[in-house]
């Protein structure tokens, strides 16, 4: 306490200097009612004091004065205040509130200003009393020289006592009460909560964007690398393709990754619009990029929502990365509107080699030569899932165990449903998405 007292023996002081403004109109109003001429140095007056404080009250409605208290607040008073978020428009509840503090401060400032600015010389007055030549008065009673003058330092003593005293719990009771009056609202609170929220959401959608488009990139690349290597020597134009497809399918990483990574800087808001973001009608393109002998059976999707496109165009892209590392032979990928639904089935055989990596050219690597270069699933992967477990039973795939856990993250939000697991000889995944909203 004692540490902190100037600081708020300063802060109430600036309070009386915000209130002179007020207590001066309101001398003169006071005068020019009264047929009077204004006596700007005339001691407190107690009803021009009372009759301000609404005045106080009203302008600490609209003024703007909520950051200047904030700052007072913390860096005078020591209170902890946490600060209020940026709001474009200002409610009344807070309006209230500053109002409310304003008054306060600027009411107790002037208290305290006033008893400072009579009490210190009134002090420093009962100790010269003594020492004074000749007889005189103080609050109208004669005092005389001498000795027995010595009890009026004593007086003058407890007077500054008691005025530190004031200053020491007022600055006291304005440091429990600023976070109450100056912190942010219930409405401000859940404003930021809210704007929390999205920022958590936006971010965690990027984080699965990143998983799926990296992901699949990676997995494209893995599979063309070892095409190409196979077949560089015996047919050049082949593995010039694979590279081509290994390019395209980096450059495409790299660009999702910066910006993702740009994003989930700490400290910088999720962007209003990210670049373009691919939907079913780039099936045809992920499909040929992937490498791998994709069997599309696409039916009439133009009346399907973009916000669906653009989570089933993911979905698709994480199963046919799935299917890449864990599956052989080719790819069917099935993807129609029924009734109100939008229905995905993405199907190949399960094995520990790999699907049969193609560069899209006429004369494809052979199956053997992609085989002898693709790694086998560890044990947490979710070709070791039994026959009634799901996809995400393992501990970890080769990406990170994420991309199930993104899959159904996804179709959660779309209101869908997902199922993923082994069947007869192969693995296979099925997607229910509504196309409209369900409560």
């Amino acid at each position: 306490m004692r540490w902190n007292l100037p600081r708020r023996w300063a802060c109430l002081i600036l309070g009386g200097a915000l209130l002179m403004p007020y207590m001066m109109t309101g001398v003169l109003t006071s005068g020019l009612l009264q047929g009077q001429s204004a006596d700007f140095l005339l001691p407190l007056q107690l009803g021009v004091f009372v009759a301000v404080l609404p005045v106080v009250a009203v302008t600490g409605l609209f003024l703007p004065v909520r950051a200047l208290e904030v700052n007072a607040a913390q860096g005078l008073l020591g209170a902890r205040v946490e600060t209020p978020p940026r709001q474009a428009r200002r409610s009344w509840q807070e309006r209230w509130r500053t109002a409310a503090w304003y008054t306060l401060h600027l009411g107790i400032g002037g208290l305290v200003s006033g008893c400072t600015l009579a009490g210190i010389p009134f002090t420093v007055f009962t100790f010269a009393v003594p020492f004074v030549g000749g007889p005189e008065r103080m609050l109208g009673i004669a005092v005389e020289p001498g000795w027995a003058a010595l009890r009026w330092p004593l007086i003058g003593l407890g007077v500054l006592g008691a005025v530190v005293l004031f200053a020491a719990g007022a600055g006291a009771l304005l440091a429990r009460l600023a976070p109450v009056l100056l912190g942010p609202t219930p409405g401000e609170r859940l404003t930021a909560a809210e704007r929390h929220a999205r920022t958590l959401a936006e971010r965690n959608r990027l984080a699965r964007e990143l998983h799926d488009s990296v992901g699949h990139a990676l997995s494209v690349v893995t599979l063309q690398a070892a095409a190409a290597g196979r077949v560089l020597d015996r047919d050049p134009e082949t593995a010039r393709t694979a590279l081509a497809a290994i390019e395209q399918s980096a450059r495409a990483a790299l660009d999702d990754l910066d910006h993702v990574l740009g994003v989930l800087r700490d400290g910088d808001p999720p962007p209003e619009a990210g670049p373009p973001q691919a939907t079913l009608a780039d099936l045809g393109d992920l499909a040929a990029a992937s490498g791998a002998e994709v069997r599309r059976e696409v039916g009439d999707l133009t009346g399907v929502p973009a916000v669906v496109s653009r989570e089933a165009y993911r979905i698709v892209q994480e199963a046919l990365t799935n299917a890449l590392k864990h599956g052989q032979g080719p790819v069917r990928l099935a993807v129609a509107v029924q009734d109100d639904d939008l229905r995905l089935e993405i199907t190949n055989e399960t094995g520990t080699n790999g699907p049969q990596p193609s560069t899209r050219s006429d004369a494809p690597p052979s199956r053997s030569d992609a085989r002898d270069n693709r790694p086998s699933p560890g044990p947490g992967d979710p070709m070791d899932a039994g026959p009634g477990d799901s996809m995400d039973a393992g501990p970890s795939d080769r990406v990170g165990g994420r991309g199930v856990t993104g899959m159904r993250e996804r179709v959660r939000l779309l209101r869908g449903e997902l199922e993923a697991g082994p069947v007869e000889d192969g693995w296979r995944v099925s997607v229910r998405l509504p196309l409209r909203s369900v409560p």
